[in-house]
């Protein structure tokens, strides 16, 4: 059995990569990435797979038996890329497609669900077996600005009193990587969300209490927290982007309760805590 990892060299990849390391032989293993002279640390064989470019995909996937489609990082893009990939896989005789979507993503009022959507729909149409791992917001997201906020004497945002599901990438990691080595996942869809359902507030306390003092949350709004980020240097098509996302968590979109990432990871997820003292190491 010959597994493939697409954006091995991403945040996520890169971890994907080492927890299926740990379950089958590394020469089972095929990084796909954009860049292969990047990849030369992972251990294991590479060969280029740009999404946008169908014709290192119609060679990359050739002997590829499970393939772990990671959605591209380019917005607005994701959905063509997506379908050069399901092609090539369908071409090359690839036997299932597991898909990293967005939590809840056939609900999502976030502009980034409707890529998500479209790239699911494909997969229900192309005839090959699937699973769509539909993964919460990476902890990371947030916890990665602790150190900028402790500067700043606040954590801004624009979620208010919103909870969030959110998971650690590690988790998130080794999810896919059960998924791609265990069965009974065919044509399944699993909301991915994190054990412990916090609020930017609650995660500003955790901060401040890891370094000592108090650390305060403010709210901004949307509008608000987009001219912030743009002050701070996030260009502007980001800046609303990212404020959007944070208003739609407000409403819920970021929250799940089913629990589904710890029973297919057999343990709790990795609590907030955790997460956060990586952030300030």
């Amino acid at each position: 059995m010959t597994y493939g990892v697409t954006g091995a060299t991403g945040q996520l990849g890169r971890l994907v990569v080492e927890k299926l390391k740990a379950r089958v032989a590394p020469s089972d293993l095929v990084a796909l990435v954009r860049s292969p002279g990047k990849a030369a640390d992972l251990g294991v064989a590479t060969r280029e797979a740009d999404y946008a470019r169908p014709e290192t995909l119609a060679t990359a996937l050739v002997g590829i038996d499970t393939l772990l489609l990671i959605s591209s990082s380019e917005v607005g893009q994701r959905a063509t890329q997506h379908r050069h990939v399901i092609q090539a896989a369908k071409a090359a005789g690839v036997k299932a497609v597991v898909y990293t979507s967005l939590l809840h993503a056939d609900t999502s009022p976030m502009s980034l669900a409707s890529e998500h959507v479209e790239t699911e729909a494909m997969l229900r149409e192309c005839g090959i077996p699937f699973t769509i791992l539909r993964n919460g917001w990476y902890i990371e997201n947030h916890a990665g600005s602790a150190r900028t906020a402790l500067a700043a004497g606040a954590f801004i945002g624009a979620a208010s009193g919103g909870r969030i599901a959110g998971a650690a990438r590690a988790d998130l990691a080794e999810a896919a990587a059960i998924v791609l080595t265990t069965p009974g996942h065919d044509n399944q869809v699993y909301e991915l969300g994190g054990d412990e359902r916090y609020t930017l507030a609650d995660l500003a306390a955790e901060i401040g209490r890891q370094a000592g003092r108090e650390l305060p949350y403010r709210d901004l709004g949307q509008a608000g927290y987009a001219q912030a980020l743009q002050s701070a240097g996030v260009p502007a098509p980001f800046a609303q982007a990212l404020a959007s996302w944070e208003a739609d968590a407000a409403h819920g979109a970021l929250d799940d309760d089913s629990r589904t990432l710890s029973r297919l990871l057999g343990r709790p997820t990795t609590p907030l805590t955790v997460v956060v003292r990586h952030a300030l190491q």
